[in-house]
């Protein structure tokens, strides 16, 4: 499943992001460590969400994990973002329904949403 690397372990399609291609390749394929990481504002090069779920807990995904959603991950925002927290509830809807019926088909809803 070649866009796999459009699934990011938060719950964001990769697939509709402005950057990806010209300066990311999607979270999977980055190992976590996008674009924004490499800001010299941010203290890690590492997103913290992917180095908990993916690294330490070896999850697909955050809503795999028993904690969901845990402070790691309801914590990491955009504070300049004044939308930040509805994008976050999305994101944390997002990943129930990903739960519920599988990757690759919530890849495929995806992509037809976004037409990418």
């Amino acid at each position: 499943m070649a866009e796999a690397n459009l699934a990011a372990v938060c719950g964001i399609y990769c697939g509709g992001c402005n950057y990806l291609d010209g300066t990311c390749k999607g979270c999977s394929a980055e190992r976590g460590k996008v674009f924004w990481t490499k800001s010299e504002e941010i203290p890690w090069d590492t997103c913290p969400i992917w180095e908990c779920c993916a690294e330490q807990k070896r999850l697909e995904h955050c809503g795999l994990c028993s904690d969901f959603p845990c402070g790691t991950y309801l914590d990491l925002k955009d504070p300049s973002n004044p939308e930040a927290d509805l994008h976050k509830q999305q994101s944390i809807e997002s990943l129930r329904h990903r739960t519920e019926v599988g990757t690759r088909r919530w890849l495929e809803e995806q992509q037809a949403l976004s037409g990418r």
